[in-house]
């Protein structure tokens, strides 16, 4: 048994060692023209990246802002199809602690266009977005409303989670690149709460009761 595993193994690292030569070969026989080509390919790709960013930068990414009214968004998700929208209220502490990660992640990630709301303000898009706990984050993929951060509950229900956990929660949506593990949480400490009582928003979404249902 042994013996034929050793065999397999051989037999695998040869298979490997095949592919690399080959792919030495390759880069190897690669002529001027070639060379040009990809590097030509290469200058296109970053002047393509660089024009988006530039772009990006022109509708207000790149920092967390207020979007005055309902209007304002509707014009936003005009120009930009990423968007992480923080739905507020200014009585609500947990919406504080949320501004705090969501101005770091603006500037980390360009290609989103992060911003809030206050709710209160915004009827209609609140209610059209069925949107009942504050604070709730809209997140928008490809102009369209993909998915929902309500309360903390998806945070380890906790006020001291990390920059990072919220971004890798963001992340889910697709509204922003995330060059970590999806299906691995950032290793964060955390408090949870005990002996806190739950309640069920909008048949699915679980939060505590440090967040503020609209219609209390």
């Amino acid at each position: 048994m042994a013996h034929i595993l050793e065999n397999q193994l051989f037999a695998a690292a040869q298979v490997i060692e095949q592919q690399l030569d080959q792919e030495f070969d390759r880069l190897d026989n690669l002529d001027t023209d070639d060379l040009k080509a990809l590097r030509e390919k290469r200058i296109q790709e970053m002047k393509k990246l660089n024009n988006k960013k530039q772009e990006w930068l022109r509708n207000g990414h790149g920092t967390y802002s207020e979007l005055a009214d309902e209007k304002e968004f509707f014009e936003v998700s005009k120009k930009s199809p990423n968007i992480v929208c923080h739905f507020y209220r200014d009585s609500t502490e947990r919406c504080r602690i949320v501004d705090m990660h969501l101005k770091i992640l603006a500037a980390k990630h360009i290609e989103a266009k992060f911003c809030k709301v206050n709710a209160e303000k915004s009827p209609f898009l609140t209610q059209r977005l069925r949107i009942k706990v504050i604070p709730t984050i809209a997140l928008v993929k490809d102009s369209k409303t993909k998915d929902f951060i309500v309360g903390f509950s998806d945070l380890g229900n906790c006020d001291d989670f990390s920059t990072e956990m919220l971004e890798w929660r963001i992340a889910h949506s697709g509204a922003i690149e995330y060059k970590g593990d999806l299906l691995q949480p950032p290793d964060v400490k955390r408090k949870p709460f005990i002996n806190r009582p739950q309640k069920t928003i909008r048949g699915g979404y679980d939060s505590d009761d440090s967040d503020i249902d609209l219609d209390d």
